[in-house]
This record gives structure tokens, C-alpha cells and sequence, in this order.
């Protein structure tokens, strides 16, 4: 049995380039469909966030339409309901990766406005790069990639193969053209060699320890490999 961090965004809204204040927080199935298939394993799970608070959970990741309809929906909000850790959360501040076997990163624009500016999320990365432990991070997540700098100032992601929410999502989206940053952008202006597969569908990258997914529907695929490293 491994323990398995899960490191949780603590925002609930994302700062657009207007300065408005976009509602968001965790996508539900990033979340989700890694903990029923870390759990079903056997494995536990701790989550953490910054400051302890309790994360919020996007609201539009729990309607039908990004569920596969009302079943799918029902299913989600099931899952987070027995998602207890995620009411639980310890201090991201005080985790000590030697108490943990693999690290995962769930999604959702939260990240972009804390992770990817927070320098303790981005010690615990380099921490987890170099350690060769399991890394996860999915959809938007890999935003806290950015935070994960080495001494001389440059990325520990630099030169990774990995993939994330792509531009062509977020413009399908609807929030590219409203948006401070893009994702893809920042992460190849880091030096990460990232690979872009057709919009909303599974991609999982896997570099070395670390296992990247594209989007949503690529959180269960990615939870799959990070088992494989795991078994």
C-alpha cells in the first residue's frame, strides 16, 4: 500500500486580464476519477492545500454537460462526496514528501491563480522531480510547474516532455481572449517540451517520473500510468 499526496488548489477564483474575478476552484473529475482508481488499488491519500483551507470545488465541473449527461453528473457528485480527505486537508506547508510514495496534482483554473505562484508548491515539485517518486499533474495543474525553479533560475520542468490544457482548449472554452496568460504559452516559455493532442481528448505524457495529462478526460488514463509507477 502507497501513500499518495494530493496537492489541491486553495482559490476560488481566477483573476482575469481585466481584473474580474472568474469563479473556479478544482475540476471534479480530476479529482475524482484519480481517487476511486488510487483507492480501488489500495492505496491512501492525504490531501493538502495551501494554508489548510478546504479547496472549493468548481461549480461547472459538476453540470451535465461536462459529465456525459445527468447519470454522469450523479456519478461525480457521489464521488466527491466520498472524496472525505478533500474536507480534511493538511497544510501544504507542513507535508514532508518522505511520508509519501507519489504526488498528484489535480485541475481546474484554481491552480493558474495560487499554485503557479506559490513557492512551496514549487520546492515540493523540484523535491518530487529529483526524488524520482510518481508525479501527477493534470489539465491546468501543470500551471504550478511554473513555481518550480532551481537555483540558478531556471525551471525543473525545462526539457520535460508534458502536455496540459492547450490554448486551442482554452479558446473553445471561451476564456483564451480574457485571459492574463495561457497555459501552453507559459509552460514552453519555460523550456518544457510540450506536446499538444487534439482538443478534449485523453493525452498523458509520461517523462521519466513525471506523468502529465491534457485534459479532463485524461485524469483516469493518467491515473493508470501513475499506478503502473507505483506497482
Amino acid at each position: 500500500m502507497s501513500k499518495i499526496l494530493f496537492v489541491v488548489t486553495g482559490a476560488t477564483y481566477w483573476t482575469l486580464a481585466d481584473g474580474t474575478r472568474h469563479p473556479t476552484g478544482y475540476w471534479a473529475e480530476e479529482a475524482v476519477a484519480p481517487y476511486e482508481a488510487f483507492k480501488a488499488a489500495g492505496h491512501t491519500v492525504t490531501v493538502a492545500t495551501p494554508g489548510g483551507i478546504v479547496p472549493t470545488v468548481d461549480e461547472g465541473s459538476l453540470a451535465p454537460g461536462v459529465n456525459g449527461g445527468p447519470e454522469g453528473a450523479a456519478k461525480i457528485a457521489a464521488g466527491l462526496e466520498a472524496f472525505t480527505e478533500l474536507r480534511h486537508p493538511v497544510r501544504l506547508e507542513d507535508v514532508d514528501l518522505a511520508d509519501h510514495d507519489a504526488v498528484f496534482y489535480p485541475g481546474g483554473h484554481g491552480p493558474m491563480e495560487d499554485l503557479a505562484v506559490d513557492p512551496v508548491s514549487g520546492r515540493l515539485l523540484v523535491e518530487t522531480l529529483a526524488s524520482g517518486k510518481p508525479l501527477g499533474v493534470v489539465c491546468h495543474a501543470p500551471a504550478a510547474l511554473l513555481a518550480a525553479t532551481l537555483p540558478d533560475g531556471t525551471n525543473a520542468f525545462a526539457g520535460y516532455r508534458l502536455t496540459g490544457f492547450t490554448n486551442a482548449e482554452e479558446t473553445q472554452a471561451g476564456l483564451a481572449d480574457k485571459a492574463k496568460w495561457l497555459l501552453q504559452d507559459r509552460l514552453v516559455a519555460a523550456g518544457a517540451d510540450f506536446q499538444e493532442g487534439e482538443p478534449w481528448a485523453p493525452k498523458v505524457v509520461v517523462d521519466r517520473n513525471l506523468v502529465t495529462g491534457q485534459n479532463p478526460s485524461s485524469s483516469a488514463p493518467l491515473a493508470a500510468e501513475l499506478l503502473g509507477k507505483l506497482a
